[in-house]
């Protein structure tokens, strides 16, 4: 394949709410671009990007898939990315390395959850955007009730660019304002464009839209302003030049008019995308001066030493693992040497590659501004930077969002247990968004993630790459007990034998601790009532005694224990009689110290649109949460509570169901809380069960 220089290559990234038609989109720009040989359609499952089983079988793209294709003398990368919430994380990352998003919408729908989420990480990125109003082929397809949607949300520097010919069914052609021609297409699925005048029926409106648009692209610069006031227009060169600095600048967000299933529209689509998209060489890429906070901007300069940014790891069952960059300045060439500077490790070069969807194609070097993959490194991973060792600047690190719901996961089969932890460290190198931990007192393995089809999705794949079954459960609340008065206990542990006998005897006063102290340990033996041998032994005793619980079996915590007295025998006492000696009187003191439960308190963030705030404090308060705060950020709020885990575990369900999937929420651990009397009994009861013992009335 033919080396580009940074001002011939473009990188979009194609954004926007699920089943808007990014990867029909994706799949039509190759086919009429000639990188592929034919037109891969979702429904049957044969596109270039959703390649992927779970993929296919879901019909929606879960993890950004790279493509290329060639359009009169330049390189356009296209970073085909999912538009469902649980996986958007994928889409910003793809917005690190992209110099312009194609923010596609569906023409019936208008704007949707996820392509509100998306444009915020573009326009926290400053990513310039292009829309682009998809499936027109439709019932129902509008695209003035499209931008009347986009303004709505986006505001007024939505503006189309191009008019559609022909509603719904019949669309068959655009009108474009810039140049004010009409292209007709071919319906056979070659999507040729046939040039002709604008059609009798649309003039008017075609140059109203136009006037619109000049004056739109005259505001957004004051010297074309001037000129627009002296002359009431701009040249046609005044009107490219200024929209495509608009565009550059964040200024305006033109809109395009596609039918991707029907292969209508792409080519002029391609043409706007050299002719409005900024090329790598016309934005520099922010960086930090050495590990300074100093920000400085590095150019897309091949000259001089290389430095490439990992913005992507594929776990591929068969070639390993496969690392997707994007080359910041300089040339990385095959068969080289880098040096990872993030992890300050030298990597060896093997194949330098160019991917068509899962198709890999060997290059000899990737130059400044172009994205490459290559396989099998060692020590690099997402987010880490490798460059020659002169390189001044580091990178900061792609923000992925922390899991926010976990799951319980047990092995189908015995044998699979090892192979968990391998597999999943595999995935979590693809997508850091997952984790998994066991948790150290229900010792399950618990696996987190952005929401309930991000851990089906996870568990699919493990299933299918690595033949690994798991059962999923909603994971165990991990409650704790305590003590609620100070009480003194006796423990004695006496058995005689035909030999030596056992002998241990203490005294034990226990006494509750403020939360968050979890247990200590005195000893206050004066006098040799037990020998210094068998101290050890008796906080032994008592660590495991409460370490097994006395009210439900959960730890208990929050209360020391300070050993006073006790009596031993010169021959039958040992360190297991002074252990059990212990424990016997944990059991004794527990028993008057008015033991209870605790509960894990989370910290919740909940962010959705205004509207709905109300109706969400609600549920919290329903949820037994103490709401601590809110704040508005733009149209959406953020509330700030205090809740019971316990209460949280479906939380995610309800607020997809609640806000249309417009909410999205952050919880972390805070501190433990006593558990309301009312409910001891339940949860005593259901430990019980779990552990097959029938539940005791409560003390």
């Amino acid at each position: 394949m033919k080396v580009y220089d940074a001002q011939n290559i473009r990188n979009v990234a194609l954004v926007g709410h699920s089943g808007a038609g990014k990867t029909q989109l994706t799949s039509a720009l190759l086919f009429d671009a000639g990188a592929v040989n034919r037109l891969g359609r979702v429904d049957d499952g044969t596109t270039t990007t959703d390649y992927d089983e779970e993929e296919i079988a879901r019909k929606h793209t879960l993890s950004c898939t790279l493509a290329y294709l060639e359009w009169d003398k330049h390189k356009v990368n296209i970073i085909d990315t999912p538009g469902m919430a649980n996986f958007l994380s994928d889409a910003r990352a793809a917005l690190r390395v992209a110099d312009a998003a194609l923010v596609v919408v569906d023409a019936v729908a208008g704007v949707e959850v996820s392509t509100e989420k998306i444009w915020s990480v573009a326009e926290e990125l400053d990513v310039p955007r292009l829309i682009v109003l998809n499936r027109l082929d439709r019932d129902r397809a509008s695209v003035d009730r499209s931008i009347e949607s986009l303004r709505g949300v986006f505001g007024r520097t939505v503006i189309p660019v191009q008019l559609p010919i022909g509603e719904e069914k019949n669309f068959k052609g655009i009108v474009d304002l810039v140049a004010m021609k009409a292209w007709t297409f071919a319906t056979d699925g070659s999507g040729k464009p046939s040039e002709g005048e604008v059609p009798a029926d649309l003039k008017s409106q075609a140059e109203t839209a136009r006037e619109a648009l000049i004056e739109m692209v005259a505001e957004a610069d004051d010297a074309l302003m001037e000129k627009f006031f002296d002359s009431g227009t701009l040249t046609q060169e005044e009107l490219v030049d200024g929209l495509k600095r608009a565009v550059a600048d964040g200024r305006i967000f033109p809109a395009f008019c596609t039918s991707a299933a029907q292969n209508l529209g792409i080519q002029p689509l391609l043409d706007a995308v050299l002719h409005y998209a900024p090329s790598p060489a016309e934005r520099p890429v922010p960086a930090r001066n050495g590990n300074s906070d100093e920000e400085v901007a590095v150019t897309a300069d091949p000259n001089g030493p290389a430095a490439a940014f990992v913005w992507k790891t594929v776990a591929d069952a068969f070639a390993g693992r496969i690392t997707l960059f994007r080359v910041i300045c300089g040339v990385l060439k095959a068969d080289s040497t880098i040096h990872n500077v993030t992890k300050d490790a030298p990597e060896r070069l093997g194949h330098l590659l160019v991917l068509q969807g899962k198709t890999q194609a060997n290059v000899p070097e990737v130059r400044a501004g172009d994205i490459g993959a290559v396989a099998k490194l060692k020590e690099t991973s997402t987010s880490d930077l490798l460059a020659d060792k002169s390189i001044p600047f580091t990178i900061r690190p792609i923000k992925f969002p922390e899991p926010v719901i976990s799951y319980a996961i047990e092995p189908k089969s015995r044998g699979d247990e090892e192979k968990i932890g391998t597999s999943l460290h595999r995935l979590q190198e693809e997508d850091p968004t997952i984790g998994y931990t066991r948790d150290a007192q229900t010792k399950e393995l618990l696996l987190s993630g952005q929401g309930q089809s991000h851990i089906e999705v996870t568990v699919a794949k493990l299933k299918r790459r690595f033949g690994v079954e798991v059962n999923l459960k909603l994971p165990r609340i991990p409650y704790r007990e305590t003590i609620s008065v100070a009480t003194e206990a006796h423990g004695r542990h006496k058995k005689q034998t035909g030999g030596h006998g056992q002998f241990g005897d203490c005294k034990v006063a226990f006494e509750p601790l403020p939360r968050g102290s979890d247990f200590e340990f005195v000893d206050d033996i004066f006098g040799g009532s037990i020998p210094r041998q068998y101290i050890p032994a008796v906080e032994k005793g008592l660590q495991e005694a409460r370490m097994r619980g006395f009210l439900a079996g959960f730890p208990m915590v929050d209360f020391r224990a300070r050993v006073f007295d006790g009596s031993f025998h010169a021959v039958d006492s040992n360190e297991l009689s002074f252990k059990m000696a212990a424990s016997l009187a944990f059991k004794d003191g527990m028993s008057r110290a008015r033991p209870t439960l605790l509960e894990p308190i989370m910290d919740v963030e909940v962010y959705a649109p205004s509207d709905y705030a109300g109706d969400l404090m609600g549920d919290l308060n329903s949820r037994r949460g103490r709401i601590g705060g809110m704040d508005t950020r733009g149209s959406a709020t953020v509330i700030r509570a205090k809740v019971p885990m316990s209460e949280m575990l479906t939380y995610e369900q309800h607020l997809t169901s609640a806000t249309g999937a417009r909410g999205s929420y952050h919880m972390e651990f805070s501190h433990y809380e006593e558990v309301p009397a009312h409910l001891h009994a339940k949860i005593i009861a259901a430990a019980k069960a779990e552990r097959g013992h029938e539940a005791p009335e409560e003390v």
